[in-house]
């Protein structure tokens, strides 16, 4: 057996085997209401929960005894809440299915701590009323100066939106099944994310670009009136707003922003202008020191952190959040970079090279329902999620040897991409449950919220990092294979790829040839950061689900 890490729990809460938490019935079989913790989270363990551990002590395989308390982990939700689940997930979903449209690049660890403090449902409800202002802001603006600011103002809207229903879940259904719900919810953001482009464009090309934003405000409002009537919840704190919202981290939610945009900055500027511009090196030496700052802040300086070094630095969780941010760092860059190779490369239309992205979607859908069934039947999610990580990177097999290194086979890239979402798709889910079952139940949200923190960032950097390595190898190719005429030959295909085909066909021939290895450029960081990511994997801490 593993040593266990510390539980960090509250002092004044009781703990998860103890009768206060028995839900309907205490430990007398007595009537009781579920206890509702002073974090917002909802401690509730039904007596046919509760009987099925029984004793200091459990089997859980031939040879192997453990303790119910610390390895085998039953959390049994809200059976109350849980049977309006047919209304409720499609208000949720309509939340999730508008982040996906609009494709915002979002961190929104901060909404953990938020629904904590002010609970699950206002912040919801915020979150819907924030980003519908944020789209009719959008659809309103002059210039683009205005179109930015409404845009953020969304952007703030729909971190909760994604973040809150994913604790929100974690509250009502059993740990067992919240994989199986987790795909659920997968299937509407894929559905979004599959719609959001071609429907924008609809919407441009017959009413005008304006409608493709101001036609979400009144999808928020049905989604603001679904919640507020169906949606539940005992009341978390009764305290004044003042005193909540003095609970709010601000400080380290200013430290994390300015270090992701010195960050993105740096990366930016880098592949633009170059890595020895001023502005680049100033952006990227003042990273580290902010990242430090935030760190500071969260451990030292914040009486109520939204993301504590107590959970980050948890070993078990570490482990996820690490594997989290990794994964997602290296399988961002083949959906974000091969796009574009099919339309430089192979000459495709950008729908074409959209349609070729579908497969891929629809594995991830069936890859994250599909971890959530398995964990729900065995009860187990650790070797699952290695095994998800491991065929995460072997699929740079494939990607590399069929764009280009080997030969160039369009259906070798398609299952290439494949294998990145079945890989992708699966981990996200298994780690989640991961996080969830090693967490005390008062920090599940925070815990939760943290994990799309890491997410963020490592999308972020993943983007960035491919894409600024994809530039600077274009840019070296384009200039030791055409001379002189790298550079405006450079700046017309950089702004539309239509103008290789305006090119004589050796010199097409020649550039075709720089952004194909440009893009086997971009997958050497997808391959490191796919190996940190199993290998970080091999140290998630799993407990059996009960």
């Amino acid at each position: 057996m593993r040593d266990e890490p510390p539980c960090i729990m509250d002092p004044d809460e009781p703990d998860e085997t103890a009768p206060l938490l028995l839900g309907a019935e205490d430990a007398n079989g007595n009537g009781k209401k579920p206890q509702s913790s002073r974090h917002g989270t909802f401690a509730n363990h039904s007596p046919d929960s509760s009987s099925s551990v029984s004793g200091p002590e459990v089997e859980v395989e031939e040879g192997e005894v453990i303790s119910d308390s610390d390895d085998v982990e039953t959390r049994e939700g809200l059976p109350e809440i849980r049977k309006k689940m047919w209304m409720l997930i499609p208000a949720i979903g309509i939340g999730v299915f508008m982040c996906a449209l609009d494709q915002l690049l979002i961190t929104s660890p901060l909404y953990g701590k938020l629904s904590d403090i002010f609970g699950r449902k206002e912040c919801l409800l915020f979150s819907y009323l924030v980003f519908g202002l944020g789209c009719l802001g959008c659809g309103m603006a002059q210039d683009i100066y205005q179109i930015c600011v409404a845009r953020a103002v969304a952007g703030i809207g729909g971190g909760g939106m994604n973040s809150v229903v994913s604790i929100l879940i974690t509250d009502i259904v059993p740990l067992r099944d919240r994989g199986v719900w987790q795909g659920y919810i997968n299937i509407i953001f894929a559905a979004g994310t599959s719609t959001g482009a071609p429907l924008g464009g609809w919407l441009a090309d017959s009413i005008g670009w304006r409608w493709s934003f101001m036609g979400q405000a009144p999808l928020c409002l049905l989604a603001f009136i679904a919640v507020y009537f169906v949606l539940d919840l005992p009341k978390a704190d009764h305290g004044h707003w003042l005193d909540k919202l003095a609970k709010v981290d601000f400080l380290g939610a200013l430290c994390l922003v300015s270090a992701v945009f010195a960050l993105l900055v740096g990366l930016d500027s880098g592949s633009n202008t170059g890595w020895s511009d001023k502005y680049t090196i100033i952006a990227l030496c003042v990273t580290p020191v902010l990242f430090a700052v935030f760190i500071f802040v969260e451990m030292k300086v914040a009486s109520h952190p939204f993301a504590p070094g107590h959970i980050i630095f948890e070993r078990s969780l570490f482990a996820c959040y690490l594997a989290n941010f990794f994964g997602v760092a290296g399988q961002i860059a083949p959906v974000f970079c091969l796009p574009l190779f099919f339309q430089a490369v192979n000459g495709m239309s950008a729908a074409r090279s959209g349609t070729l992205l579908v497969p891929a979607m629809v594995s991830a859908v069936l890859a994250s329902l599909g971890g959530g069934i398995i964990i729900r039947r065995t009860g187990r999610y650790y070797w699952v999620t290695v095994a998800s990580f491991a065929v995460l990177l072997f699929s740079m097999v494939p990607l590399v040897l069929f764009a280009g290194a080997w030969k160039n086979i369009t259906a070798g890239v398609v299952i290439g991409l494949v294998l990145t979402a079945l890989g992708a798709g699966s981990a996200i889910t298994t780690t989640l449950i991961a996080l969830i079952s090693n967490a005390p139940q008062s920090d599940a949200a925070v815990v939760i919220a943290c994990s799309y923190l890491f997410r963020s960032l490592g999308s972020s950097i993943g983007i960035s990092t491919s894409t600024a390595l994809l530039q600077q190898v274009l840019r070296t190719q384009l200039a030791a294979r055409l001379g002189d005429d790298a550079g405006g030959i450079e700046d017309e295909v950089r702004k539309s790829l239509d103008a290789i085909k305006n090119l004589d066909p050796e010199t097409q021939k020649i550039v075709r040839r720089c952004y194909q290895l440009a893009t086997m450029g971009a997958f050497v960081p997808t391959t490191i950061f796919l190996i940190a990511a199993l290998a970080a994997s091999f140290f998630i801490r799993e407990k059996r689900l009960g």
